[in-house]
């Protein structure tokens, strides 16, 4: 299988605070940030230090930005890695050694809620709801309805993670108690998931593209339904920075913004079988057809939003989830201008053209 899906961030348990390891990697890369401030000199193309939560076709427009050189148009050289986890994504902007993160927008929130000197701030949107999709072992009788789960297990994700959270949402929403009337089994690693559907471990699994294509078109699973259209909009994945980073570098968040959006409208008008070559490059051993069709997939299905703009209310949508998951505290709803900015996302729209 090629590569690793989905949005593994456990970053903060049941009881409402960063499991012990995670706050004391947080805190510390913070205090280090303080003391450790980085700068280039402006008539020099700048270097961005970009983590991802991980990493999947999910985010398609990032690997667009880098292929079709959008970064290089706007005097930008991304230098990327994978953090496998939003919570190592904060941490390495903590700590100043990324300068932004794409992670899930929930890591905004739990920062704010510490006590940590350092802030991160949203400025630009990437997908517009959960990326993950069900499948099933055995091909669905008619139509399927979340019923069907019922008595059943499903290969999911860590406790906390947003597509746990999610999951667990809709279930409730259908009548379904998540831990009496199924067994979700949420204690494998995201890389070992599909190797255990594969040797015959659950009755569903929760994946992410290109998992999906592959396993499908394999003949390994069945379709059953897509829990972002289920579940309907929110802010899953997003850009962040430091609140010192964006002050101090306002003019690379805009350039890094502006590259963004022209893959978001790139991504919608181009054929999905030109796009899947062009970001094959960053996928070494998934074929270009299983690309092609999670791109068109993800398109049709509006996994991805038109531009980087967030929505206040989806945002609040976010937090409801938080909070009905058990990881955020009624009292500790953070005010969206504390969160996020729109003013670089609203600014490419009217520059880009």
């Amino acid at each position: 299988m090629g590569g690793v899906q989905g949005e593994d961030g456990q970053m903060w348990n049941r009881r409402f605070r960063p499991a012990g390891a995670a706050l004391a990697l947080v805190l510390t890369a913070a205090l280090l940030a303080a003391c450790s401030p980085r700068s280039a000199p402006k008539d020099e193309k700048f270097t961005v230090r970009f983590t991802e939560v991980i990493h999947s076709i999910f985010y398609a427009p990032q690997y667009v930005a880098q292929a079709k050189g959008f970064f290089a148009d706007e005097g930008l050289e991304v230098v990327s890695s994978t953090a496998q986890g939003s919570d190592r994504g904060a941490a390495a902007l903590l700590a100043g050694t990324a300068d932004i993160a794409m992670v899930g927008p929930e890591t905004a929130v739990f920062v704010h809620n510490q006590d940590s000197p350092v802030k991160v701030k949203i400025f630009a949107q990437l997908t517009a709801r959960d990326g993950s999709f069900l499948l099933a072992r055995e091909k669905p009788e008619g139509e399927f309805s979340w019923t069907d789960v019922k008595g059943k297990s499903i290969i999911g994700w860590r406790p906390g993670s947003m597509p746990q959270l999610v999951a667990e949402a809709i279930l409730r929403q259908h009548g379904l108690d998540p831990e009496t009337d199924l067994e979700y089994i949420d204690n494998l690693a995201a890389t070992a998931m599909v190797g255990a559907f594969l040797s015959g471990q659950g009755d569903y699994i929760q994946v992410f593209e290109p998992s999906v294509s592959e396993l499908v078109q394999g003949g390994h699973a069945y379709l059953a339904t897509y829990l972002g259209a289920d579940y309907g909009e929110m802010p899953y994945t997003a850009f962040l920075a430091t609140d010192k980073f964006i002050a101090e570098h306002p003019d690379v968040i805009q350039r890094y913004t502006n590259a963004i959006y022209r893959a978001q409208k790139y991504i919608f008008e181009a054929d999905p079988k030109v796009v899947a070559q062009e970001v094959a490059q960053f996928f070494e051993g998934t074929d270009v057809e299983i690309l092609a069709s999670s791109i068109q997939r993800y398109r049709d299905e509006g996994g991805w939003v038109h531009t980087p703009v967030m929505k206040p209310e989806d945002y609040e949508k976010l937090q409801d989830l938080m909070i009905a998951g058990g990881v955020l505290e009624p009292d500790q709803r953070a005010p969206f201008d504390a969160i996020a900015t729109n003013r670089f996302a609203e600014e490419a729209v009217r520059q880009v053209k």
